[in-house]
This record gives structure tokens, C-alpha cells and sequence, in this order.
């Protein structure tokens, strides 16, 4: 790990506004609409930390399968062979399609028992769930807000660093309709921003983060030579 002991983003720029990263142990919601890089960011900081600080780690997909996924990331440089031995990419989508027409309520279990099983076999320092938004869908929750604190507890007692990925609509500043903002540790909001009639730029800013002296503003967020990188935002 780094020098503080936190779980780095690896987007450049970025950890320094966090106070060095994560605190380990948090539960972190990275929340956007689609298109803002929220899975690349999560799966960037499993394959940097796994190939820099030697750290383990595990990523379930809910929706979209292994294949799909690892072609993207291998254009983006972040080809998941070169950390196989460190971090699991598990496809639970698949298992949604052979499985389909199963109560709703076994999802949830099935889900926990993959957390914990890869959690006994490779002892993950970081998990990452995409998305927190296909599982309360598949869970239909009964007593939701009940659940869902149930279920952040139970991820704590992983005892491990856990991203969360959500989807958000376009504009939406709400991150969760069952008080997953107040359960989670922390919240990164990643989003789309027009800065003139042509462009449009991705922006990423900390919300919250426990235990953390972080910067509340948003910066640009960029992929440049195989780097995420965050910057300051320039007024057009």
C-alpha cells in the first residue's frame, strides 16, 4: 500500500485531494450516468494496486460479461492476464442467464456466497461490485432501507476495501434510493459536463469520505497515456 496506508485510486491528481487515498476497510460508492468511466476507474485501481503494491483483489460483474469487459479494458491498457494471479474477475452475469426465472431473493445469497468464497480462497484487500444497481434489482428488497444496512454490514465484515458502482440518470445528484449515501463510508461522483456547444468533459469529485480531509471540488477527468489523470477544472 501506499505510504499512508490507503487504498490509491491511481488516478493521478486525485489521490492527493483524498489525503493519499481510501482509509482501508471503507465501503465506497462510485456513482454516475453511463459513460463516465466509473467501471474503468474501479478496475483501475484493482490493476495498479495489484501491479504496484502488490495488492489483491476481486471485481463480480452483475451485467456485463468477463469477455465484453476484458476486451475493453485490454484497449485500455488494463489487461486483466497481466494480474491474474492477484485479482479475480468473476462473471455473474452468466450465471443470471443460465439461471434465469430464480427468486429473487437467492440472488443476494449467491452473490454473498461468490464475496465470501473468493474472500476465503484469494483473501482480497479490495472488492469492487459492479453494480450495487443490478443487485438491489435482482435483491427486491422487501424492507429496503433495513436490507441495505444489512447488507453494508455485511460487506464490512469481509474486512476488506469495497467499491460499490452506481448508476445514476442523467442530472441526478441523488446516490441511492435507499440511503446508501448515508451508509456508505465514502461517495466518488463521476459525470458528463458541457463546456461549450461541442464538448463535453468527464468530471470526478470525493462527496464524502470518512476519516478524510478531502478536497469537495470537481476536476476534469481524462485517459491519457494509459493514465487516468484528474485536473483542475478550467472555465471555457
Amino acid at each position: 500500500m501506499g505510504s499512508t496506508g490507503r487504498i490509491r485510486t491511481f488516478v493521478q491528481g486525485f489521490d492527493d485531494k483524498l489525503g493519499g487515498g481510501v482509509p482501508p476497510g471503507h465501503v465506497v460508492i462510485i456513482a454516475g450516468e453511463a459513460g463516465t468511466m466509473k467501471s474503468t476507474l474501479a478496475w483501475n485501481l484493482l490493476y495498479h494496486g495489484a501491479k504496484k503494491e502488490g495488492r489483491t483483489g476481486a471485481y463480480i460483474t452483475l451485467e456485463q460479461s468477463r469477455d465484453n469487459f476484458a476486451s475493453h479494458l485490454r484497449t485500455m491498457g488494463l489487461d486483466p492476464k497481466d494480474v491474474e494471479d492477484k485479482v479475480s474477475l468473476v462473471d455473474l452475469a452468466m450465471i443470471r442467464k443460465n439461471l434465469e426465472g430464480m427468486a429473487e431473493s437467492t440472488w443476494l445469497e449467491i452473490f454473498k456466497m461468490y464475496a465470501h468464497n473468493l474472500k476465503k480462497s484469494l483473501n482480497y484487500d479490495v472488492l469492487v461490485v459492479d453494480s450495487l444497481t443490478v443487485l438491489q434489482s435482482l435483491a427486491r428488497f422487501n424492507r429496503p432501507r433495513e436490507e441495505m444496512f444489512q447488507m453494508f454490514e455485511w460487506l464490512r465484515d469481509l474486512k476488506a476495501t469495497v467499491f460499490l458502482i452506481s448508476e445514476l440518470k442523467s442530472k441526478n445528484d441523488e446516490f441511492g434510493a435507499f440511503g446508501e449515501e448515508f451508509l456508505a463510508d465514502g461517495i466518488i461522483h463521476v459525470k458528463m459536463e458541457r463546456v461549450d456547444d461541442a464538448n463535453i468533459q468527464r468530471r470526478i469529485r470525493c462527496v464524502k469520505m470518512r476519516g478524510s480531509s478531502h478536497s469537495p471540488n470537481y476536476f476534469t477527468l481524462m485517459f491519457e497515456n494509459g493514465f487516468l489523470q484528474a485536473t483542475r477544472v478550467i472555465a471555457e
